[in-house]
């Protein structure tokens, strides 16, 4: 794990000054050591910040050059198959003189022996890279399937720059590329911005699972070539046309994948842990960690006080079940609320999912004892586990037969009932819900009463601001909706739905939290969910074992019940969130003031300041949960005050 940035110029001299003061913005990333290169007769350098995680020695530095000669490689991220990848390269006779153990070693080996657009399928890990083509004079930025690692690229006063975050780039002599308006849109629609934009304009993040390509003759301003190497559209598609609807061949598959992908991802030669948050994810990764491993393996959480907020305890019995090594820190508002100045320097493209809070504590804490951490995440989006993928497509089923003004009159009378009302009504049914159902019924009544089509339902759903006046000036609004892919038109909804999310929330929003989250306390994550064969296998598991019983993810919980009581885990999703809210009407309130006076809105022409102070006046009043649109506009102008040093 490490952090990367380049520069290819034909104006800016190119020095290891340079090189460092952009990598010197990535410290946290890669706090061991420090490289750069510099070459094309001094038009392009590379600079490199180290987290050791394999090999530790001198072989293991970057920037590295290939034994042939041809590539020189920066790289951020772990090639779990690296093993079998070397073993591969020597029995083809294709292995090169090793110098070391590293997986960057192995690498550029694959690409001696089968080119960089070939070798990169061969890759089973998270990745962003560099790599220079001295033959070919040509530059090549890979980024892995599904967007564990960053990567940012763009042209800048200075020349064509690339790093792992936007501070690098940022570091370039005279950069002055301002907000992206359409990025500022998409953030105010989604609380992060997508794929390709990026909060400034001209500067882009290079989309997971695609690769760029910039020859050396390029003229300044032209824009690459990209194009994709893996599509998860294709891996889904394929799944699909060779279902598993056996449940015991499923569980039986499944078990083996994960164990395999699991057991990959512990190798490091410095000590692996597990988040632990106690639900179905993390504690199925944590089971089958500790099968694999004779000592108890090391476990973190982190608990709240405030009801609703709090599963540490289901945490501590899953643990207990275990028999890991857990540690657990119960934390304070006061704990939680002194992150919040620290938020865009951690996340320095703004970046507005609050749980990006105690994600980063989880990461402090583990960061105590241990170097590298397994994470539950991506489950969600490969089995079905948010709620949409369940309630969306059934009630669509049946409404979309009722008449459009019949459905808009009923919906929308059962839309006006504040989210209070829901969760009572959900109490009285006796049926435990998440602190978050009253307030997610409502939105999607709304919304369902007003679409026309499942698409329009699905994108206006995830946009706080869509049956509200835009909070920007000139009422723009996100140009990038969330549409499931036409050509999966043909599969069940549940299953649109899930790739939708798997390409667009889950890189944009979720990985990148977890990525930011450890890499600010130099913390690697990593995500056994992702394997490409646990990927390919998810897609073949048909979706009514996915969604049996009347939920999601029954699949992973069948398996869990084989390392786990039923009971410590068969409960509603909570998710890994904070009372934000509750916060910013009391001990966040002057400092969310400050952000939302008038004159701070109104400072550059962004924000319409009447309409974000309406929506905050009724926050305050308690006539509606703003959370979420609040905390987008919050986080925005907290990073931008950051950028100007005030």
């Amino acid at each position: 794990m490490c952090g990367i940035a380049g520069l290819y110029s034909q104006s800016v001299p190119i020095t290891s000054q340079l090189l460092r003061a952009m990598t010197d913005r990535i410290v946290p990333r890669g706090p061991d050591s420090s490289g750069d290169w510099i070459g094309d007769n001094g038009r392009l350098g590379f600079g490199h910040r180290r987290l050791a995680i394999i090999d530790l020695s001198e072989a293991g530095h970057q920037p590295m050059r290939s034994a042939c000669g041809r590539y020189t490689v920066t790289y951020n991220g772990e090639i779990y198959n690296f093993q079998d990848l070397r073993a591969e390269l020597e029995s083809a006779g294709k292995a090169p003189p090793w110098r070391g153990h590293s997986d960057t070693e192995v690498m550029l080996a694959a690409f001696t022996a089968y080119g960089v657009r070939d070798a990169l399928p061969r890759l089973s890990g998270m990745f962003a890279l560099a790599v220079w083509d001295h033959q070919r004079r040509e530059l090549v930025l890979a980024r892995d399937r599904f967007g564990e690692k960053p990567l940012y690229y763009g042209w800048t006063a200075a020349g064509f720059a690339f790093a792992s975050t936007l501070g690098p780039i940022a570091a370039t002599p005279g950069f002055a590329n301002p907000v992206c308006r359409e990025a500022l849109a998409c953030l105010m629609a989604r609380a992060y911005v997508p794929a390709p934009l990026s909060i400034y304009h001209g500067i882009a993040k290079l989309e997971p699972g695609c690769l760029l390509t910039l020859s050396g003759d390029t003229a300044p301003g032209t824009q690459p070539v990209v194009e994709r190497w893996f599509d998860y559209a294709d891996q889904v598609l394929a799944g699909a046309a060779d279902p598993i609807s056996d449940q015991g061949e499923a569980l039986e598959a499944l078990d083996a994948v994960l164990t395999g992908a699991v057991g990959r991802q512990l190798v490091a030669d410095v000590p692996v842990g597990n988040f632990l948050s106690g639900g179905i994810d993390s504690s199925l990764i944590t089971a089958i960690a500790q099968k694999c491993v004779s000592r108890p393996i090391k476990t973190f959480t982190i608990g709240f006080d405030e009801s609703g907020f709090d599963e540490a305890v289901y945490a501590k019995k899953v643990a207990a079940v275990l028999g890991t090594d857990h540690t657990e820190l119960y934390l304070s508002p006061a704990d939680a609320l002194a992150v919040i100045p620290q938020l865009p320097a951690i996340y320095d493209e703004p970046f507005a999912d609050s749980s990006q809070i105690p994600t980063h504590l989880v990461s402090k804490l583990a960061r105590q004892q241990v170097t590298v951490s397994l994470s539950g995440d991506a489950g969600d989006e490969l089995f079905g586990g948010y709620n949409r993928h369940i309630q969306f497509p059934r009630l669509w089923r049946t409404m979309r037969k009722v008449p459009g003004p019949l459905r808009r009159a009923a919906l929308g009378g059962a839309g006006a009932m504040p989210p209070g009302l829901w969760n009572g009504l959900s109490d009285l049914a006796r049926r435990r819900r998440s602190a978050w159902f009253g307030h997610n019924a409502q939105r999607a009544l709304k919304q369902m009463s007003r679409a026309d089509d499942f698409d329009t339902l699905f994108d206006r759903f995830m946009d706080d601001w869509a049956d509200r006046a835009s909070p920007l000036a000139g009422g723009q609004r996100c140009t990038r909706p969330l549409h499931t892919d036409p050509r999966l038109a043909g599969l069940p909804l549940e299953l649109q739905m899930m790739h939708a999310d798997a390409v667009t929330y889950l890189p944009d929003d979720i990985l990148a939290k977890v990525d930011r989250a450890g890499m600010a306390v130099s913390l690697e994550s990593r995500i056994p969910f992702l394997d490409p064969q646990v990927t390919a296998l998810a897609a073949r598991i048909d979706p009514a074992l996915k969604f049996a019983r009347g939920g999601g993810k029954a699949i992973l919980k069948d398996l869990l019940y084989r390392y786990v009581p039923r009971e410590l885990v068969d409960r509603p999703k909570a998710g890994f969130a904070i009372p934000v809210g509750v916060w910013l009407k009391g001990p966040l309130r002057d400092w969310a003031e400050d952000l939302l006076s008038e004159a701070a809105l109104d400072a550059d022409g962004l924000f319409e300041p009447q309409v974000i102070r309406q929506r905050w006046a009724n926050h305050l009043a308690g006539r509606e949960d703003a959370t979420q649109p609040l905390w987008a506009v919050l986080m925005f102008q907290a990073w931008k005050r950051a950028q100007a040093g005030t």
